[in-house]
Parts: C-alpha cells; structure tokens; sequence
C-alpha cells in the first residue's frame, strides 16, 4: 500500500488514517481485517464490535 494511503495533510498538520499500534508506537499501523485489527510486528489485536 502506498504512503499516501496513512496519512492526509489538513493546513499545517499531518492526521494519520490508520490506528497505530499501541504496543510498539509510532510508526507501526494496524492491519484492518473484516473483524478485527492487528498487528504484524508484535501480533497485538483488536476485535471490531
């Protein structure tokens, strides 16, 4: 996936359209699945409601 797919630039700041993982910070973007997210680097996940 391409870069510009994670973030979008609003004035002066950068919003990041992806959830980051909470365990391994900045940087590491969570996977999004049809029932959960998770991560590729440590395995963390979250399940969708």
């Amino acid at each position: 996936m391409q870069p510009r797919n994670y973030y979008k630039i609003e004035g002066d700041k950068l919003k990041r359209l992806k959830k980051i993982c909470v365990k391994c910070g900045d940087g590491v973007f969570l996977a999004e699945h049809s029932d959960r997210f998770s991560c590729g680097k440590c395995g963390y996940t979250e399940f969708k409601r």
